[in-house]
């Protein structure tokens, strides 16, 4: 019964929170995100950083400018470096959390890492962060559901609402992130593939032609 009665309450807390509606906040010119109309603003040390609680778990926003002068990334691999970098910075700020489910997404046009953070204080007391890392020459945007293990099972829909209401300006373009666009396939001139296919056949042409005349030369 009492299992029974803490279900109910979970899912009265998830119709509650959707039925206060999330309201988009401009978290500066390029990039707006859902949060519930209960959220709160914070700016320190050039950080702008939006928090909101809700009955399932929390939510942290924040954008960071980078560094005046700062050289745009030149290749995705850079990217990856940076990106792999700020998931490390906030793994050894967790004290013993570990980064998990590390995979690559796309935020618009925009490229994104996705990680999920997971916290254990030794006595069960299991956390888990879900973040969405996005990063341009210009700022760096971090993205953050916080929930505890016993209702992991409870906040998909809360979470993907989250995640699912970022929005990019049209300005914001994969050369914010790095110059060199060009995919590995686009490199591959298609009429290089043709030259190479020509002169395979004529190879084997030739082949065929000095097989066959020497087998007229043995009869």
């Amino acid at each position: 019964m009492k299992k029974l009665m803490i279900l109910l309450g979970i899912l009265f807390s998830v119709k509650t929170v959707f039925a206060q509606r999330f309201k988009p906040v401009k978290i500066d010119s390029l990039v707006t995100v859902s949060m519930p109309a209960t959220y709160t603003q914070k700016d320190t040390l050039g950080q702008h950083i939006f928090t909101a609680n809700t009955d399932l778990g929390y939510m942290v926003t924040i954008v960071e400018p980078n560094a005046k002068g700062n050289q745009p990334l030149k290749k995705e691999n850079d990217l990856n470096s940076v990106l792999k970098k700020y998931i490390q910075g906030i793994q050894s700020q967790s004290g013993n959390g570990s980064a998990q489910f590390v995979r690559d997404t796309t935020v618009g046009t925009l490229k994104a890492k996705a990680f999920t953070l997971r916290t254990d204080d030794g006595s069960g007391d299991v956390q888990y962060r879900d973040f969405v890392l996005i990063y341009t020459t210009g700022a760096t945007y971090t993205f953050q559901y916080g929930y505890g293990d016993a209702r992991k099972d409870y906040v998909k829909d809360e979470k993907k609402a989250y995640f699912g209401s970022i929005k990019l300006s049209p300005e914001l373009q994969r050369n914010d992130q790095y110059t060199d666009t060009r995919s590995s396939s686009s490199s591959v001139n298609p009429l290089s593939i043709i030259e190479i296919a020509g002169g395979v056949i004529v190879l084997f042409a030739v082949i065929w032609l000095l097989f066959f005349n020497k087998r007229n030369e043995l009869a």
